[in-house]
């Protein structure tokens, strides 16, 4: 059977320094920590920048062999010039990240929510999407697809996405529809992986809590809804990444604990240390 794997959205957080890291632990170790729990991890921070080679060096050298580091790519590719002459930009953020090796896994062109001032359909963001970007991607890379528009998810995008051997990035956010709401029954599958993440409601939780220590939303029931749904995948043959994000309930270490603990305990890498257990929650 094809590989899964589970993981955060970055490796530090507020609160973890008690709650996932042993206490008094230094903050340079944690990442070699943290790769003795989960065999992957989602960089965060390179969305904000290219981070430098040194630090991608570090990350290569903290990290044992098959452990995989997803990345998203800059902000400035997706957000800023919104593919627009950016080549130079994602050649220079690839050439970095190439010093993780046989580390390196998919990098992830996060893509915000765009109003009808910037694209007025799907079809205009595929315009520009495909021939000025998906067609110019280099090989030898996993890429994945993240948007945050509903209505673009039709199957002219994901037949676009599946051309190119592109991942489309299954998410758990606040206003879009997770794989089984959607009306239009689609293969959301569009290459040899899949790529989920588990993101929820951002400014919801924060409005109850900025320390990521515990559990503090009930997500039992969407996490076995992704259960059913990547069980399924996994039967045919696709490597799946999945990565939670604090904001989905309070806790990512927590939340994978959960997801792992519903999928089976026997078929996925066990995490040892004081974290949650589903009737703890």
């Amino acid at each position: 059977m094809a590989e899964i794997r589970i993981g955060t959205s970055a490796f530090t957080a507020a609160g973890w320094e008690s709650s996932f890291y042993p206490r008094g632990l230094k903050s340079a170790d944690y990442l070699s920590f943290y790769a003795t729990k989960y065999d992957t991890v989602e960089l965060d921070n390179t969305f904000y920048r290219t981070p430098a080679l040194s630090t991608v060096k570090g990350w290569y050298a903290k990290t044992p062999p098959g452990f995989l580091f997803a990345a998203k790519v800059p902000q400035v590719v997706t957000y800023e010039k919104v593919l627009v002459d950016c080549d130079e930009d994602l050649k220079h953020f690839l050439k970095t990240m190439d010093a993780l090796g046989d580390k390196l896994g998919p990098l992830l062109f996060q893509f915000g929510y765009f109003n009808r001032s910037k694209f007025k359909s799907g079809s205009e963001f595929l315009s520009r999407l495909k021939p000025s970007f998906l067609e110019k991607l280099p090989k030898g890379y996993k890429f994945a697809v993240e948007i945050r528009n509903k209505a673009w998810l039709d199957e002219r995008f994901v037949d676009v996405l599946r051309e190119h051997g592109v991942a489309l990035a299954l998410i758990d956010q606040s206003w879009m529809p997770r794989p089984w709401e959607m009306k239009d029954k689609l293969d959301l599958i569009t290459a040899d992986f899949t790529y989920v993440r588990w993101l929820g409601d951002r400014k919801a939780i924060e409005e109850q809590t900025t320390t990521w220590d515990k559990i503090i939303i009930d997500r039992q029931g969407e996490l076995f809804e992704w259960v059913k749904l990547l069980k399924k995948v996994h039967e045919r043959r696709v490597m799946i990444l999945a990565f939670a994000n604090n904001h989905f309930a309070g806790h990512a270490p927590g939340t994978l604990e959960l997801f792992r603990q519903l999928w089976g305990e026997k078929e996925l890498p066990a995490v040892s240390g004081n974290q949650p257990t589903m009737f703890d929650l």
